[in-house]
C-alpha cells in the first residue's frame, strides 16, 4: 500500500505519506489482500477506505466525530462512520444523533443516512477501524488500521486550529485523549447507541456548542441539515 497508489486528497498524503511505506501498512495490506484472496467480502470497497479524508482535506478540517468500525452488513458502508448508502435503513445509533440535532437545533431528520453534505463542509467522520468482513463485527481490529487514524487525528491536533472534537462514548475518548484542550474544543458525552443515549447523549447539546465555537472563531458553522432527496452523484 504505497501512497501513490491510494485515493486520497493531496492535503492528507502530504501529512500521512510516509506512513504507506511503514511496516505496520505493509502489514495491513497483506492482510488484507489475504482475506480478499480467501474469497471474503470486505466493506467498504477499496476505493472507499480514505473516503472520509477524500472528502475533507486536513485544511478544511472544522469537526471530527470519531467512530469504531465500518457497519458489516451489504451496502451499509461507504466510509464515513455512522453513514450510510442512499437507500439503506437508517442505524439505530444515528437515528439517536438525529433525534439530538433536532432537541438541540431544530434539525428534521432527513429519512436517509447519508451524511456526505457533513462531510463536504469539514466534518471528518473517521473510523478508527477502515475495514470490516462482511458479516463479522470488529473482524479487522488490531491489524494496523488503529495505528494509521491514530495519526490523522495526530496530524489534525497539530496541523489545524480550532477544530471541534466530539467524542462520543468511552472508545473515541480514549482514542483523542491527547488532543491539545487549549488550542481545540473536546466534546464528551456517551455514545449514541441506544444502549447509552439515555446516559447523556440525549441533551448534550454538541451541535450547537460547535457551532458556536466556529463562529466564534471566525468560521462559518456547520449546516447540520440534510436534504430529504439525495444527489445524483452520491448513488456511484
Amino acid at each position: 500500500m504505497a501512497a501513490g497508489e491510494v485515493k486520497l486528497d493531496d492535503s492528507w498524503k502530504a501529512v500521512l505519506g510516509a506512513e504507506f511505506s511503514k511496516p505496520y501498512m505493509q502489514a495491513l495490506k497483506a492482510f488484507l489482500s489475504a482475506e480478499k484472496a480467501a474469497g471474503k467480502h470486505i466493506f467498504p470497497a477499496g476505493s472507499e477506505y480514505f473516503r472520509a479524508l477524500d472528502l475533507t482535506p486536513i485544511d478544511e478540517v472544522r469537526v471530527v466525530i470519531l467512530g469504531q468500525d465500518p457497519y458489516h452488513g451489504a451496502g451499509q458502508a461507504h466510509g464515513l462512520c455512522f453513514s450510510v448508502r442512499p437507500g439503506v435503513r437508517v442505524p439505530p445509533s444515528l437515528v439517536n444523533i438525529y433525534k439530538e440535532l433536532k432537541s438541540d437545533l431544530g434539525v428534521e431528520p432527513p429519512g436517509h443516512g447519508f451524511l456526505e453534505h457533513w462531510a463536504k463542509q469539514g466534518v471528518l467522520l473517521l473510523n478508527s477501524v477502515l475495514t470490516v468482513e462482511e458479516a463479522r463485527a470488529a473482524s479487522h481490529q488490531g491489524q494496523g488500521w488503529e495505528t494509521f487514524t491514530d495519526q490523522v487525528i495526530r496530524a489534525v491536533n497539530e496541523e489545524c486550529e480550532h477544530v471541534v472534537f466530539m467524542l462520543w462514548g468511552s472508545y473515541a475518548q480514549k482514542k483523542a485523549a491527547f488532543v491539545d484542550r487549549s488550542r481545540h474544543l473536546v466534546l464528551t458525552a456517551p455514545h449514541p447507541s441506544p444502549l447509552s443515549a439515555h446516559n447523556g447523549f440525549f441533551g448534550s447539546r454538541h451541535f450547537s456548542q460547535a457551532n458556536a465555537y466556529l463562529e466564534a472563531k471566525g468560521y462559518r458553522p456547520i449546516d447540520w441539515q440534510l436534504s430529504r432527496s439525495i444527489p445524483d452523484e452520491s448513488m456511484g
